[in-house]
């Protein structure tokens, strides 16, 4: 199975023509049958299964605490977001960028950031206070992970262009024993990694044999101590972008929209969907050239030609789009300004990455093209039989995510059309160039991130706990600043709905609304997020949708944002990350961390972007190194609230000492004060 390793050489510049469109045209290819026997075997104390900033974040405070942390990520690079799927622009919030409230990881991330550029913002982009190439982005983590582990006397074992295969379990079913993986290199004589689209690669990764594009390794993760009985012996956190673990394990679990209710009033469908996930994006890079180039327009333009567009006449212009997250500009251009907005004109030399909702945003939310499956959807393509598992993802949708974002490119540089704003908007501009080739910032022979950048996957539903008898969930309603006294909730909510809606936002009135002392019209709502006495970390950002389209395929002519969707969006308070969230149901060596902790659809909206993922991990991260060193499990921590349990309040301070924020200043049932944090 395990075949001689070789370092593979060479690294090469191609232009956006038609030789790298044809990577996304080759034929899969034929795979012979293996029984997955593994070639070695890995301890760990801490198996974290998804190398971006939530998964690298637990690593950070495991090594920190000396433990032996394995690591694994899908692509060989650590970082996700800022790395592996391009998106290197900090999404933060004005107030708590000001007062550097971050979990000190982040913080020496951002610092690291500085050092290497003698800047945070080398890019000069204005959607962030820090734009930056996402290939730096990978060597200053590995770099902050390696030191971590010197300073706290814990052992990193990295497994990059790794996935987990299989999960086996204790005779209860309640416990992990062991993970079955395959890391993958390519074969004798085969192309470099990353010379082909993920789709063209992904399927070979999950099969267990060799092929003539990769070797494969299997390896089988174990504890590295044993402890009698039913007392977790290691961790295994679930990290990844789409919520992998938590398919392949078959917990409960939500995707795409909840059902409205009064907990999520804003939801755009009463009865849910599934298939409605947010928007995902293969981001790319562009520099601006001095001289106009030559583009070749792909052969599949013309079908995503309908849906590209500047989206708002505010946003209608190219230089503040291209700046927009531009992450390198080597000289600073003149001072601009478009519909209110102030930045620097683009100069020769200057890297844009594009990330962009009506351009390389895919956004499917049908039964026949979602890219997440659903658990029915597992069952009916083998995937939760045994040794089934492909990654829970389809395959299709990724490889017109691929195209989509190709195009965009192509429009960006010679289009004339513009979907939502008409004609004689979009005007061509040539002088750019498609950066591709592993020395590229994307790091790919053809140029787009190795991983789309994923806003949304599987949400795990929480166990039954006090006040949560269908399962623990942050919802809409714990964090959002939208004002539900507009006529759309009256008329939207049922009566009984929209009093339970007022009853729950009431805070400290709520006895007397339930005793009808106080009547919902009367309610002086809470003005915070939901305050949790089990918090390990915090985050910040706006509710921000980049919603699916209304039928498929979404590129269509005349396709639509699904209708109610953006209902839900708008200004969140500063919110934290409760212990529940990151426990799943059935499995009590299992943590989540990242995008797939305990959220509806909405309050994930906002519970995705970078500061909250690092906070996230670090919260997992000390969990498990606690829950190891008291030899107990993380459920019983929080079993018995709302009485505190002693050893959660440890814990917590233990967060705090570590200079892991988990909650902000002045979070008290008492401050209703939070207009200042924007």
């Amino acid at each position: 199975m395990k075949r001689s390793r070789r370092v593979s050489a060479g690294k090469s510049i191609i232009s956006l023509s038609f030789s790298l469109i044809s990577l996304l045209s080759l034929a899969p290819i034929a795979r012979s049958v293996s029984d997955g026997t593994p070639d070695e075997t890995v301890t760990c104390e801490i198996l974290v299964v998804g190398g971006g900033l939530a998964g690298a974040a637990t690593a950070y405070e495991g090594l920190l605490a000396g433990r032996t942390v394995c690591l694994t990520e899908i692509t060989d690079w650590v970082g996700g977001q800022i790395s592996s799927q391009g998106t290197s622009a900090l999404d933060e919030r004005p107030t708590q960028r000001s007062r550097l409230f971050y979990s000190r990881g982040y913080l020496e991330l951002r610092e690291r950031i500085r050092r290497k550029y003698r800047e945070l913002n080398p890019g000069d982009c204005w959607v962030s206070e820090s734009c930056f190439i996402p290939s730096d982005a990978h060597d200053i983590l590995l770099d902050m992970l390696r030191d971590a582990a010197k300073r706290g006397k814990g052992t990193l074992k990295w497994f990059p262009s790794t996935v987990i295969k299989e999960l086996d379990y204790n005779p209860t079913g309640n416990l992990i024993k062991s993970a079955i993986a395959i890391q993958h290199q390519p074969a004798l004589d085969a192309l470099p990694l990353n010379t082909f689209p993920l789709s063209k690669t992904i399927e070979d990764w999950y099969q267990y044999p060799n092929s003539p594009r990769f070797d494969k390794t299997i390896i089988r993760f174990v504890p590295q101590n044993s402890s009698p009985g039913n007392v977790p012996d290691w961790y295994v956190v679930e990290a990844t972008e789409t919520g992998e673990l938590i398919g392949l394990a078959d917990v409960p679990y939500r995707l795409g929209i909840d059902p409205r209710s009064h907990l999520e009033p804003s939801s755009s469908s009463a009865t849910g969907n599934p298939y409605c996930t947010q928007g995902f994006t293969y981001t790319f890079a562009m520099e601006a050239t001095k001289e106009p180039q030559s583009h070749e327009m792909p052969p599949f333009y013309p079908q995503y030609e309908p849906y590209y567009s500047y989206e708002l006449p505010r946003l209608a212009d190219f230089d503040l789009v291209f700046t927009y997250r531009r992450i390198w500009s080597p000289k600073k251009g003149e001072p601009e300004k478009f519909s209110g907005i102030s930045f620097t004109a683009p100069t020769v030399g200057d890297i844009s990455m594009q990330n962009w909702t009506w351009g390389n945003d895919y956004r499917p939310g049908t039964e026949v093209d979602n890219l997440v499956y659903t658990p029915d959807q597992l069952q009916a393509t083998g995937q939760l039989a045994p040794g089934g598992w492909m990654g829970g993802l389809r395959t299709e949708s990724l490889r017109k995510a691929e195209e989509l974002s190709l195009g965009y490119f192509y429009w960006l540089v010679d289009g004339t059309t513009d979907s939502q704003l008409g004609d004689g908007v979009k005007e061509p501009h040539p002088s750019y160039r498609y950066l591709s080739g592993l020395d590229s910032p994307m790091g790919t022979v053809h140029g787009l991130s190795k991983y789309p950048y994923m806003r949304e996957g599987r949400r795990i539903i929480g166990r039954p706990a006090f006040g949560y008898p269908e399962g623990f969930t942050i919802w809409e309603i714990d964090m959002s600043r939208r004002n539900y006294r507009e006529e759309y909730y009256r008329q939207t909510l049922s009566p009984k709905m929209y009093r339970q809606l007022w009853t729950a936002l009431a805070g400290r009135e709520a006895i007397s609304v339930i005793q009808g002392e106080v009547s919902p019209d009367e309610v002086n709502r809470r003005t915070r997020s939901t305050i949790y006495p089990d918090s390990l970390g915090i985050g910040h950002y706006a509710i921000d949708f980049h919603p699916c389209m209304s039928f498929s395929p979404p590129e269509a002519p005349g396709n639509t944002e699904r209708e109610g969707e953006r209902q839900g969006a708008g200004q969140a308070y500063p919110f934290q990350i409760p212990l529940r969230a990151m426990i799943p149901q059935k499995i009590d060596n299992m943590l989540v961390a990242g995008k797939s902790i305990a959220t509806s659809h909405i309050a994930a909206a906002a519970y995705r972007v970078h500061s909250f993922e690092w906070s996230s991990g670090a919260g997992a991260g000390t969990t498990a190194a606690f829950a190891l060193e008291k030899g107990i499990a993380p459920f019983e921590l929080v079993d018995g609230l709302p009485p505190h349990d002693p050893q959660l309040q440890v814990l917590r301070r233990r967060l705090e000492a570590n200079n892991n924020p988990t909650a902000f200043p002045d979070t008290s049932i008492f401050n209703q004060d939070w207009d200042d944090w924007r």
